[in-house]
């Protein structure tokens, strides 16, 4: 027998969680127990919430529990089998991937491969594959035991970042002289920059906060940062292409006021500011309406042109690269924040969905 303890969230108050003990009895034929071991925490868990329930997205759907107001946020980190009953798997072995905040996990792995396995449970046969899958830490070519902590912040943001860039650049920017994003600070957002660094054909504007100006500033991947307020003082002749981590309604109604007639695409890519998906904001939107980025897309489209292992390679190669300019001692731009035991879950969810957090923070959830 196995406790299992869980982090709740109820779905109507994404800030409210609770702890829930379950006792686990003997896998049947076909599972797995996984211990996790730890997790990340950033906006993009609340965004995972905060869409929970969206028809394409259902997030809530991928680990869920026994009543109905109450869900497992998702978020990504590794664990280790603890017991198993399914062939090419054995206790020990470590895995990358997505869990539920708690203590454990049954799968049913499929398509058990040298890379990983799937989980295979009924529930889980319908929703995006590429949450399902497990992939194995010692034959990930990128994986590295000093970066844990930083793969597991930054891959699942990095992914969107590396597609997202290589999505405007495959599209020549939509025309485009300048890219304009929004929530500037957000690690999915520089993240996305950084892949676009060291372009002449594009100017890289980054909207942020007074409060977080410095700090993207400190970045240096953007050409210039400005703050929402000074939104207006750019030049509306250029033609601009409108990347939009923040889901704010009433900044894109000022990008579309500001940029009438010269904004060539607005790319809703992020959530950062509300818990509103696009589709519910009823916004009267002069120019090109706004079109969802969604990464799966662009993977599946650059599977086919050069292939999943070019496609891996290239963003292995990117990463590994990504990570390093993060986490370089002598300008670091994230700073861990190690949090112990899942106790401690509910004080950090309150505080990201608060936005009470700093931008040069990244949040790990240590639960050895």
């Amino acid at each position: 027998m196995t406790q299992i303890q869980s982090l709740q969230t109820d779905k109507r108050d994404l800030a409210r969680t609770r702890i829930v003990t379950q006792t686990q009895g003997d896998l049947q034929p076909g599972q797995a127990l996984l211990k996790i071991s730890r997790l990340a925490l950033t906006t993009n868990n609340i965004t995972y919430a905060a869409f929970g329930d969206t028809p394409h997205l259902r997030y809530w759907n991928y680990f869920p529990t026994d009543e109905a107001g109450w869900g497992h946020m998702p978020a990504w980190g590794f664990a280790e089998i603890v017991e198993t009953t399914v062939e090419g798997l054995e206790v020990g072995e470590r895995f990358y991937g997505y869990w539920p905040i708690a203590t454990h996990l049954v799968v049913e792995p499929v398509r058990v491969t040298e890379r990983g396995f799937y989980d295979g449970a009924a529930h889980r046969l319908d929703l995006v594959s590429a949450y399902n899958q497990y992939q194995r830490n010692r034959t990930d070519a990128a994986y590295r035991p000093e970066n844990e902590d930083y793969q597991m912040l930054l891959r699942p943001l990095f992914i969107t970042s590396f597609m997202l860039a290589d999505y405007l650049e495959d599209n020549g920017f939509f025309g485009a002289k300048r890219i304009v994003v929004s929530s500037a600070s957000s690690k999915t957002a520089f993240g996305t920059v950084f892949c676009l660094e060291g372009r002449d054909d594009v100017e890289l504007i980054g909207l942020t906060s007074g409060s977080n100006k410095a700090y993207v500033e400190s970045l240096g991947c953007y050409h210039k940062a400005v703050t929402y307020d000074e939104l207006e003082s750019l030049d509306p002749s250029v033609p601009t292409l409108y990347v939009d981590f923040s889901g704010n309604g009433e900044l894109r109604q000022r990008i579309h006021n500001h940029f009438k007639g010269t904004l060539v695409h607005d790319c809703y890519a992020g959530s950062a500011h509300s818990q509103d998906h696009i589709s519910d904001q009823n916004l009267d939107l002069a120019g090109p309406q706004p079109q969802a980025y969604f990464a799966p897309n662009q993977i599946r489209k650059r599977n086919a042109d050069w292939g999943p292992a070019e496609v891996t390679r290239r963003f292995n190669a990117a990463q590994l690269s990504f990570i390093d300019r993060v986490r370089n001692p002598a300008a670091p731009w994230l700073e861990l924040q190690v949090h112990q035991g899942l106790e401690s879950g509910p004080a950090l969810v309150d505080t990201l969905v608060n936005g009470r957090i700093n931008p040069s923070d990244g949040h790990v959830l240590i639960l050895d």
